[in-house]
């Protein structure tokens, strides 16, 4: 068992990283001082693979467990959706210091931590991440959101969790589909901040693709160890904490454009491609750098080009990004592999010229 431990003051928390600890769930809540109720957010799929499981060591631990179903896919992500969670929760006679365990993937994680943040004022949340989408970012740092119309995660706030809980072996039973999803954040994790990890990556990404279990852990220990020490130094995403949206800028839009037919991790993958090509473009990140980024995703099985697509509707959606200030879209660009930067001097043409595969 790894453990990271995201330094917040207060609000620090640990995230547990390894195979098996879902079924110790209810000793790492008690060890820090939960007891009696507590209610599960999950999704139906997830639901039948871990919940029984969760259940019953809950249980076993002292722990009342109410289970609260919503069904799989980015649609739940809704203020409406929200609502009618915040409906059960009284239904089963939450109160302000029953915690909420969000158990699945991405969306279950930002719906019950945005529900969580919201219900009383705030409840406490425990994520339990089941997919390496997950486990290497969203249920790290404390960003939870709903969408709103076409715009992804629109609606939110920090909200911190009282403790994250990644069992790696969770990520044996994902599609491979959910893997490459999630691959892109690891991606994005080494290209902004660890050079060393990123050709780590590049010399192990058999292994990764073939679920070698002590390579799935290693990776996303070292994608949380990076994305915490970000968090730690800007929690609310005010200055370098920034340059983890790399390739969510276009990635976002693109998701958007698609009515969210592509998938997250499909969307930044290109949206970083196109954002080294940007950087090289602007003279700011070399050609070879551009291969090797580009290189590697496509090796994880994910997409490097921009889809076809209204490019008109992909740059109104960049315009109601929430990383628009002043009317300027915000960009992360690498330097090199491991060094990014961010930066709103970006032309609106040059966006295009790179959206559109122009030379």
């Amino acid at each position: 068992m790894r453990q990271v431990n995201v330094a917040l003051g207060r609000r620090s928390y640990p995230v547990y990283i390894g195979s098996g600890p879902l079924a110790q769930t209810g000793s790492y809540l008690r060890g820090r001082g939960f007891a009696g109720r507590l209610v599960v957010i999950t999704d139906t799929a997830v639901n039948k693979l871990y919940g029984a499981v969760l259940g019953k060591a809950l249980e076993a631990d002292g722990f009342q467990v109410s289970t609260l179903e919503v069904p799989p896919g980015e649609a739940q992500k809704s203020l409406e959706r929200a609502g009618k969670l915040y409906l059960a929760l009284t239904g089963v006679s939450a109160e302000r210091t029953t915690p909420i365990l969000a158990l699945g993937g991405g969306v279950v994680g930002d719906l019950a931590g945005f529900v969580a943040a919201t219900y009383q004022r705030g409840v406490p949340l425990v994520q339990l991440p089941t997919t390496l989408l997950a486990q290497v970012d969203s249920s790290v740092g404390g960003k939870v959101a709903v969408d709103h119309g076409q715009l992804k995660n629109m609606i939110g706030a920090f909200y911190q969790p009282a403790m994250v809980i990644a069992d790696t072996g969770t990520l044996m039973s994902l599609p491979e589909e959910e893997l490459k999803n999630g691959l892109a954040e690891v991606i994005k994790s080494a290209a902004i901040r660890d050079g060393a990890f990123f050709t780590f990556l590049e010399e192990n990404i058999d292994k990764i693709n073939s679920l070698d279990a002590d390579v799935l852990e290693e990776i996303v220990y070292r994608s949380v160890s990076i994305k915490a020490e970000v968090v730690a130094k800007d929690e609310l995403d005010m200055g370098l904490r920034r340059i983890l949206n790399y390739g969510h800028t276009i990635g976002h839009a693109v998701e958007s454009a698609a009515d969210f037919k592509i998938k997250h991790g499909q969307a930044v993958a290109i949206g970083m491609v196109a954002a080294a090509r940007i950087a090289n473009k602007l003279g700011r990140l070399g050609q070879g750098e551009v291969n090797r980024l580009r290189v590697l995703i496509g090796q994880a099985g994910l997409p490097t080009e921009v889809p076809n697509l209204d490019v008109e509707k992909i740059m109104r959606s960049m315009q109601h990004d929430k990383k628009v200030r002043g009317g300027r879209v915000k960009f992360v660009l690498l330097k090199s592999i491991g060094d990014a930067v961010v930066t709103d001097d970006v032309a609106p043409s040059l966006i295009k010229e790179v959206l559109t595969g122009r030379k």
